[in-house]
């Protein structure tokens, strides 16, 4: 008898988590403060109608059964803290509809998320990733490349006033593109909640500056362990002494020159082995950090080569996120890092047009309608 197939919940990744002290009464102190002015706020009504069902989640949350995982998680806590005042509205408005959309299939005019990629390449190559697919870093393919400065511009256009989640990244690693400051300029007060991941390879005095003169509000270091050799083995062409000495003096930085920032940092690891362990990752990377995490593995590295699976609940992100690959091509996910799936090129149409276009329609339909099995690479992934 075949065991059933391991599912991963996108809406619940974190494995473990360590940060510091979160005070959920101060953040609900927060909330009550701006559940009493919504009629102040120069929103449009369908707006302040999701920011009040957001802040009524988190005030009552015994009479929230209809959207159960809007809740007051710990990272969700230092966010609402870590934002200014008047920005707590927007960000409930995203962060509401990133984690209840996909519950309800509904569809806004933009996607609560954007992923922007900068770079598909990558100097590494981690065992459960799928840079070690020759298949998508092999130049004749075209995958590999590096967004420009003008089309990174035209993307941040469209999602200014739009969406407020943006995180630069997905198949590569962000740092590596020559104009990644000028780019990180060039988003400073525009979103209120924008992420960078990165290794931290190429994390200089410079790029220290840009990150934290931008409007970036979480920046997370993928590190997954805390040692030698397990680091280089897990994240192959890495070095942890390097990575470290990077990280340190992002904090030197930080602390020196920019006292006041709200910036919140996080080492993240990705649990794909049981020589892995979250207090040697608590104990060594704490002190560099605001939080510690391991994420749940996600089989990714093979998607294209993994058997068909019998999986037919749909897949969450196509009501919560989409990413914008550095060539202007949309993909409804990077688990299909060899974009089968693609549904437009924002150099063709805007993003707003590609979300609720005919091809992601009919992914989502195919999803919704029991169809997950005719879609490839879906039938082999295990995201939902």
């Amino acid at each position: 008898m075949t065991e059933p197939t391991r599912i991963y919940q996108k809406f619940n990744s974190f494995v473990e988590m360590s940060h510091a002290e979160t005070e959920d009464a101060q953040a609900l102190l927060r909330i009550d403060s701006l559940y009493s002015k919504l009629g102040e706020l120069n929103f449009d009504e369908s707006k302040k109608d999701v920011i009040e069902k957001a802040c009524n989640a988190l005030l009552k949350p015994q009479e929230a059964s209809d959207n159960p995982r809007f809740k007051l998680e710990s990272y969700i806590t230092q966010e609402i803290l870590h934002q200014n005042k008047e920005d707590l509205p927007r960000y409930l408005y995203y962060r509401y509809r990133y984690e209840t959309n996909f519950q309800n299939f509904i569809i806004d005019e933009f996607p609560p998320s954007v992923q922007v990629e900068v770079s598909s390449i990558c100097n590494y190559r981690c065992v459960f990733c799928y840079q070690t697919d020759s298949a998508l870093t092999s130049p004749k393919n075209e995958h590999m490349g590096l967004m420009s400065v003008d089309l990174f511009k035209q993307v941040i256009d469209e999602l200014e006033g739009n969406c407020d989640q943006v995180t630069i990244a997905s198949r590569g690693e962000p740092l590596i593109n020559r104009n990644i400051s000028e780019m990180l300029a060039y988003t400073e007060g525009k979103f209120v909640a924008f992420k960078i991941n990165t290794n931290a390879w190429f994390l200089d005095e410079k790029k220290s500056h840009a990150i934290l003169e931008s409007g970036v509000n979480n920046l997370v270091f993928s590190v997954d362990a805390a040692t030698e050799p397990l680091y280089s083995q897990l994240r192959v062409n890495g070095n942890l002494e390097r990575v470290v000495k990077n990280i340190r003096l992002f904090q030197d930085i930080r602390k020196k020159h920019y006292p006041n920032s709200k910036i919140l940092t996080r080492a993240s690891g990705v649990k794909v082995s049981t020589e892995q362990s979250f207090e040697e990752m608590e104990g060594f990377w704490g002190d560099l950090v605001d939080q510690v995490a391991f994420v749940d593995y996600n089989p990714w590295e093979n998607t294209y080569e993994r058997p068909i699976n019998d999986i037919s609940q749909p897949c969450s992100d196509l009501w919560r996120r989409t990413f914008v690959w550095f060539n202007g091509f949309v993909n409804p996910c990077d688990v299909d890092y060899r974009s089968f799936l693609t549904t437009g090129n924002i150099k063709n149409a805007s993003l707003a047009e590609i979300w609720s276009g005919e091809k992601y329609s009919q992914l989502r339909d195919a999803h919704l309608n029991n169809r997950r099995s005719e879609q490839s690479p879906c039938n082999r992934c295990t995201l939902v």
